[in-house]
């Protein structure tokens, strides 16, 4: 593995944002600036023209050439034994572009933190608290040196949860030993799913019915049978949802395929070339409305950054593949909360 350096990571009112919330922390620290650095798994020494290559592709970003950083330094990389989305849409293109030597290439933060006085091991990582984010990202202080950025871990062997004669304590233990946030609800309906399956669930079962089960996705709320003061209601909260649609769907074109919804638009002249003459040229036409509504957004108290990108990525990815396809023009995002 080797690095290489980047442009500048932040912007100058980022950095500022940052270095009051260090200040708050010591008041010792004066200044602070950041570079981005980029870290390059290869499966063999790289000749000069791929290095050549390699820095072109890399080079992208701010262009202006800042002071020469000083300072101690904070290094904030992907969580050690993930990949970052950035890391493996860059690998593409780096193998896309011949460099086939490049196992894989992630990128960090190098944070250059300046103060009054030398700041020791404790007090640096006190400071890394507003530079990262401890669910998504791993910090290493006065080393550009990340040890297991790339290590690949050996696949373990599944775990199996033994029901037993009392399948919801051994269930429950399971739950608190491996951190699986179900309910008691959910412990009940597992054991006996299982029960009928007549057989133990894996580690890695469980795991997903935690993750679809949990907070970040409500899918599971969406067609759950309501019963009201012990009444069963005739509709899920989905069918509530398609009762519009089926009493007055004038202007629907499509809904509820695709993930996403097309409403009749207006027409419009589009200019764009045309495939078989390669002119330029306005044609006017139907323009449509694609619209759609993400639900991964949670948990953006805990994870923030990462939780919207989530949403922002679905939606791009579901309007590209409704019908025969689309392009994003615009977003809206919805924020409530309750006190």
């Amino acid at each position: 593995m080797f690095s290489l350096f980047g442009a500048p990571a932040l912007s100058q009112f980022r950095l500022d944002h940052l270095l009051r919330a260090l200040r708050a922390h010591d008041e010792r620290v004066t200044a602070l600036s950041s570079r981005w650095v980029h870290f390059v798994d290869d499966s063999r020494p790289l000749i000069d023209a791929e290095l050549g290559l390699l820095g072109k592709l890399l080079t992208y970003g701010s262009r202006a050439q800042g002071s020469e950083e000083r300072g101690q330094r904070i290094l904030v990389t992907p969580r050690v034994g993930t990949e970052s989305p950035w890391s493996s849409k860059a690998t593409d293109i780096l193998h896309v572009c011949g460099l086939d030597a490049v196992r894989r290439v992630e990128r960090g933060t190098v944070y250059f933190i300046e103060s009054t006085a030398a700041l020791g091991e404790t007090a640096l990582r006190q400071l890394a608290t507003p530079l990262h984010d401890r669910m998504t990202e791993s910090i290493w202080i006065e080393s550009l040196d990340p040890e297991g950025l790339f290590h690949d871990a050996a696949a373990r062997p599944l775990r199996i949860v033994r029901l037993g004669s009392d399948g919801h304590a051994a269930l429950a233990k399971a739950n608190r030993d491996w951190g699986l946030a179900l309910s008691d609800e959910e412990i009940d309906y597992l054991v006996a799913a299982f029960g009928e399956l007549r057989r133990d669930p894996t580690d890695v079962e469980l795991m997903m019915f935690a993750q679809a089960n949990s907070e970040h996705c409500r899918h599971k709320i969406f067609n759950a049978e309501f019963i009201v003061d012990g009444i069963h209601q005739p509709a899920s909260l989905f069918a509530m949802i398609r009762e519009t649609f089926a009493r007055n769907s004038a202007g629907v074109l499509s809904a509820y395929r695709d993930n996403a919804a097309v409403i009749e638009g207006g027409s419009a002249t589009r200019f764009f070339p045309d495939p078989l003459t390669h002119r330029y040229s306005g044609t006017h036409e139907p323009v449509d409305i694609l619209m759609k509504v993400e639900t991964h957004n949670h948990p953006t108290a805990i994870s923030p950054f990462p939780g919207a990108a989530t949403g922002a990525g679905g939606e791009i990815r579901d309007e590209g593949a409704t019908g025969i396809g689309a392009k994003p023009k615009a977003g809206l995002t919805g924020y409530s909360y309750r006190t």
